[in-house]
């Protein structure tokens, strides 16, 4: 049986293999195709929301699949752009409109927006990581949030960047053994927390947020076992079934930083 930790390693040792094998899904494929022959040929916000295939291709590369129905707030988010601190995208706590407004930037570059590589390239790059991103959560969320975090470990700045996403948030109350009741705790003493357990600037250092990241999934898998049924559980014992005594031992021989 494969465990959180040994599918998020399997995916990521050779991550340009597990996209490519994304990429060659025939629907994944032809959605792409499409997206790269018609998307230069996008001129304004009005042309882009009009394209049902490029409007929803666009969201689910930037992570917003569920928000394609609100269409009067996309439009908001891509007509105000990025470029003003008052900007519509800038006032949201979720940067993920912030980042299609940055791809897709017609506030800033009319007509010439979708010319560019972000908006070309740089979307069907992010299809790519978010679809293998969902199929790896179709098998185990915890998968799919430790490849999520690995994705943007790098722009985490502060234990605010942390909170303002759910996903990220999710994987650090795991790994620090918080209850779901800390979510709930006011933002400020969340933060505080955060910045006294972590030291935040360890998430620059790929191998540092990859030892992070075992911590996390070894967790994952105490609270989730990928094997639900454990026959020995019903005698008040269990066999630890699906995790390997290494893994169990590294969680507590991994350290969290902190001041």
């Amino acid at each position: 049986m494969t465990t959180t930790y040994t599918s998020y390693k399997l995916i990521t040792q050779n991550i340009d293999k597990s996209i490519e094998r994304v990429a060659k899904a025939p629907d994944v494929a032809r959605e792409t195709e499409y997206y790269l022959s018609k998307i230069g040929d996008i001129k304004s916000v009005d042309d882009f929301m009009a394209d049902t295939r490029l409007y929803n291709y666009a969201l689910k590369a930037h992570g917003l699949e569920d928000m394609a129905y609100a269409k009067a707030f996309i439009r908001k988010v891509l007509t105000e752009g990025v470029s003003r601190d008052d900007a519509f995208a800038n006032q949201l706590s979720d940067n993920r409109y912030a980042n299609l407004a940055t791809s897709l930037n017609f506030e800033a570059q009319g007509a010439a927006a979708t010319s560019f590589g972000k908006a070309q390239q740089g979307v069907v790059d992010l299809y790519m990581r978010e679809t293998l991103e969902q199929e790896a959560g179709n098998d185990n969320t915890g998968v799919r949030l430790a490849l999520y975090f690995e994705r943007n470990a790098s722009k985490i700045n502060s234990a605010m960047d942390i909170l303002a996403d759910e996903a990220l948030a999710k994987v650090v109350r795991t790994a620090l053994q918080l209850p779901d009741e800390f979510a709930a705790a006011d933002i400020d003493r969340q933060a505080d927390f955060i910045k006294r357990m972590l030291d935040i600037e360890d998430f620059q250092d790929a191998e540092k947020t990859g030892r992070f990241l075992e911590r996390f999934t070894a967790l994952w898998e105490l609270e989730n076992p990928s094997d639900s049924y454990d026959p020995l559980a019903v005698f008040g014992s269990s066999s630890g079934y699906g995790i390997s005594p290494d893994l169990l031992i590294s969680i507590n021989s991994l350290k969290l930083g902190g001041s």
